[in-house]
C-alpha cells in the first residue's frame, strides 16, 4: 500500500526488526532506509489544520464533513462510521457542540442549503496527479473555482477517472510515538499492523478501508493513543521530485487548494 504524498529530505536511519515465529525470535533484521523529514505533506496538512483551527476556518470544513456524512448514512453515529469519525475529529478540534448539532441538522435537510460531495481530479505542477475532495452547495461555482486554481497553479483539471486509477482507498491512523518510537513500531507490528511509517508528529498506520475502525479500537485497547483516524487516497506509485524550487511550487499549489472553503481533503501522488 503506498504512502500519502510526502515531501522529504533524505536522512538515513537504521531500524532493527525482530521476526518471531510461535513466540520465539527466529531472526533479527536491520534495515537502513531513508526517513521522511518534517516537510511531509500529511504532517504539513495536520499542522496547517491546527493553525486554521485557531482562526476558526477549520470549523467550516468540519461542519461540511459532518453534514455530508449524515446525508450519506444517516444521523446516528452508531450506525454511520463516516459520521462517527467526522464528529470525533470535530471534538478533537474543540468544535462547539452547537456547531456539531447544526451540521447534523443540515445533513438531514433541516438546517439550510443541501451539500453535495464532489471529487475533482487533475494534474498539478510537474504533472503531479491530484485528487481533491470537496463539499459544496453550488457545484457549478466550486467546479469553476477548482479549474481556476489548477490553471493558476500551473496544472490542469481533468475529467472523472483521469487520475483516480493512480490511487487506492485506505484507512489511515495517526498514532502517538510514545517515548521510544522503535519500540512503539514493534508493538504495532505485534498487534498485526503491517503498513506503518514514522513521521514527525507520530506514526502513520495504513489499513484496508473496512478495517479502519477495528484496528483503531485494537490500538486503543492496547493503550496506544490515536490522534486521527480517517479514510484517505494513497498514491500507488508516487513520482519523485527532488528539485527544491519545484518542490516549493508544488507545496504552494497544494496549500492553495486546501485553503478553499469547500475543499475537505487534498491528495497528491508525489515524493519531494
Amino acid at each position: 500500500m503506498g504512502v500519502q504524498y510526502s515531501v522529504f529530505f533524505l536522512a538515513f536511519s537504521e531500524c532493527t526488526c525482530i521476526v518471531k515465529m510461535r513466540g520465539q525470535t527466529c531472526a533479527i533484521i536491520t534495515y537502513i532506509f531513508a526517513m521522511s523529514g518534517h516537510s511531509k505533506w500529511s504532517t504539513i496538512k495536520r499542522q496547517k489544520g491546527l493553525n486554521d483551527a485557531k482562526k476558526g476556518a477549520i470549523f467550516t470544513k468540519l461542519a461540511k464533513a459532518i453534514s455530508i456524512a449524515v446525508k450519506e448514512g444517516g444521523a446516528d453515529p452508531g450506525g454511520n462510521v463516516k459520521l462517527r469519525f467526522a464528529i470525533e475529529k470535530a471534538r478533537e478540534s474543540n468544535m462547539p457542540k452547537d456547531n456539531v448539532e447544526h451540521a447534523i441538522e443540515r445533513g438531514t435537510g433541516a438546517g439550510g442549503a443541501s451539500l453535495q460531495e464532489m471529487v475533482y481530479e487533475g494534474y498539478g505542477p510537474e504533472g503531479v496527479p491530484i485528487i481533491v475532495e470537496a463539499a459544496t452547495d453550488n457545484k457549478n461555482r466550486t467546479a469553476q473555482e477548482m479549474k481556476n486554481l489548477f490553471e493558476r497553479g500551473g496544472g490542469t483539471m481533468g475529467s472523472p477517472g483521469s487520475v483516480s486509477f493512480q490511487f487506492e482507498r485506505a484507512g489511515q491512523i495517526l498514532a502517538e510515538k510514545g517515548t521510544n518510537p522503535e519500540e512503539r513500531m514493534l508493538q504495532l507490528i505485534d498487534l498485526g499492523v503491517e503498513d506503518i511509517e514514522e513521521v514527525e508528529d507520530g506514526i502513520e498506520v495504513y489499513t484496508r478501508p473496512e478495517e479502519l475502525h477495528k484496528i483503531r479500537h485494537t490500538l486503543e485497547e492496547a493503550g496506544i493513543a490515536v490522534k486521527e483516524a480517517e479514510l484517505v487516497f494513497c498514491p500507488r506509485d508516487p513520482m519523485p521530485v527532488q528539485d527544491a524550487d519545484k518542490s516549493a511550487k508544488i507545496v504552494k499549489f497544494l496549500e492553495s487548494l486546501d485553503d478553499h472553503d469547500d475543499v475537505q481533503k487534498v491528495y497528491a501522488g508525489v515524493d519531494l
